[in-house]
């Protein structure tokens, strides 16, 4: 932890901002920078008070306001810890999960649980518009993020869209990469629900029975024809989704 008076001198340094941002400023430098990593207890509130020389009502709000940004998680008799980073996805985006866990600068690993042809069931087959029974491709994929899964990946694919899709290797090539390729995308459908995991995908995510999950259920069409439906589950503490529209503007 820094000494008090290297704290001071960087809220010092924050003087042109409200108190209670510069408390929150330097608490964020310690965290971008590294020195507080993930699970890393922070000062309390009556800690800052005397290393900073800043009010208790200031220190709270600093604070108050990390843990809701998700910055800190803050227990109750215990104290606040730095949180850990989330993975992210962009909600209504058709994009490749090995290209967004790379842009973090992180390693994407893939396992194969499942690539075979199976009969359609009637679900699968309404949403491939394809009789009941008919012969689908079904591949069932974790993907994970530095060794921790954070995806499970429940797909199905038209045969004629893509015919050579058992064919691939899905440890090396993602599902995604492969259809744009195969089947350039023309539109998608997203359906997205909270729901608690099936004892199977506990298992798989390495998550316990009552974590919640972010389930995303996805159709991509290429020209008029269906080519997947897939189910992509996400650990709800290890994940989140993103969404924007329209122009972003600063103040």
């Amino acid at each position: 932890m820094k000494r008090s008076g290297e704290m001071k001198r960087e809220l010092a340094e924050n003087d042109s901002t409200p108190l209670y941002a510069g408390v929150k400023q330097v608490i964020l430098d310690r965290i971008h920078s590294g020195e507080w990593p993930p699970k890393y207890r922070v000062p309390s509130e009556n800690e800052l008070v005397v290393e900073l020389g800043v009010s208790k009502m200031t220190a709270n709000r600093a604070l108050r306001e990390l843990a809701n940004e998700g910055e800190l998680v803050r227990i109750q008799g215990v104290g606040s810890f730095v949180a850990e980073r989330k993975g992210y996805s962009a909600l209504f985006e058709v994009r490749n999960i090995a290209e967004e866990i790379a842009e973090r600068g992180h390693v994407h690993e893939a396992a194969v649980v499942v690539l075979a042809q199976e009969t359609a069931s009637p679900e699968v087959a309404d949403a491939l518009e394809l009789p009941i029974g008919a012969a689908v491709f079904h591949s069932l994929i974790v993907h994970s993020e530095n060794g921790v899964p954070v995806q499970i990946e429940d797909r199905f694919v038209h045969p004629e869209a893509a015919p050579e899709y058992l064919d691939q290797d899905f440890s090396t090539l993602t599902p995604n990469a492969y259809l744009t390729a195969a089947a350039p995308l023309s539109g998608s459908e997203h359906v997205v629900e909270a729901a608690m995991p099936q004892a199977w995908e506990c298992k798989l995510l390495t998550i316990m029975k009552s974590e919640p999950c972010l389930t995303i259920r996805r159709r991509t069409w290429s020209a008029k024809q269906v080519v997947s439906t897939a189910r992509l589950v996400y650990p709800g503490h290890r994940y989140r989704l993103e969404a924007r529209s329209g122009k972003m503007f600063e103040e």
